[in-house]
């Protein structure tokens, strides 16, 4: 028990913005790599050019993540990557112009675990570089449908980041089930988990549950014990929850 728990205050002490009783998720274990430039609109969150979570553009200057994603250290945005390793792929480094974490976030429940940044400047458009959508209306994606998660993390517990972007398909779990699981930390009201034979891992925080061409969650945490655990499913912020808070913030900027 002493050496599970040292290893998770490390992986912590990766993150900016983590507390230990976050059950943090942030790599994509039993997934494939991704066609380079696939997903457009996935970005990298990092500190002193470290991956540190993912994050999704969904205009030309704003990207969506976690709100745990960041607490004091500054981000910069990098978009158009597939292998961070590479500088020459099309990459842009951008830095955040304005942080708009929700201002309910709780930093130990996980409630509220959503937050803006507006670049410092407009991306261009172009076969490395897109913004996705996002639901026009709220609402539950029905039970079982197939979706995806993406990011830059770890390939498996306590491993290292993957320098390529790696991607799996998983399934929409029923919210009476997720809510079994997880009591009274997990609220359908704003949240929504996966299941499937893959999932996300420590460094993906922050990136989209995309479900057919549309960014349904933000990646937010699962078990503090485990990547892709059997028994506590991966828990997402349902971004249709804050329509309203997300066009508040784009619609006057």
């Amino acid at each position: 028990m002493t050496i599970i728990i040292i290893s998770l205050l490390l992986l912590a002490s990766l993150l900016p913005h983590l507390t230990f009783t976050a059950h943090v998720n942030v790599g994509i274990v039993n997934g494939t790599e991704a066609k380079p430039h696939s997903r457009p609109y996935m970005v990298s969150l990092q500190v002193k050019s470290q991956h540190v979570c993912g994050g999704f553009l969904i205009s030309d200057e704003f990207v969506l993540t976690a709100a745990h994603c960041n607490k004091t250290e500054e981000l910069t945005v990098v978009v158009g990557a597939h292998d961070l390793r590479k500088r020459n792929e099309g990459n842009v480094r951008i830095n955040v112009n304005s942080y708009y974490k929700h201002r309910d976030y709780n930093e130990t429940t996980f409630w509220n675990d959503i937050m803006l940044l507006r670049l410092e400047k407009k991306v261009e458009r172009n076969r490395n570089v897109e913004w996705i959508s996002i639901p026009k209306t709220e609402g539950d994606i029905a039970a079982d449908s197939v979706c995806s998660v993406a990011g830059w993390g770890s390939l498996v517990t306590n491993g290292t980041s993957s320098p390529v972007l790696m991607e799996t398909n998983v399934k929409i779990m029923n919210n009476e089930t997720c809510k079994h699981s997880w009591k009274s930390e997990f609220s359908a009201a704003q949240m929504m988990c996966v299941y499937g034979d893959g999932g996300s891992c420590h460094g993906d925080s922050g990136g989209p549950l995309v479900c057919g061409d549309t960014a349904v969650g933000v990646t937010s945490f699962g078990d503090p014990h485990g990547c892709n655990s059997p028994k506590l499913p991966e828990v997402y912020t349902k971004i249709s929850a804050f329509l309203p808070w997300i066009k508040k913030i784009v619609g006057n900027n």
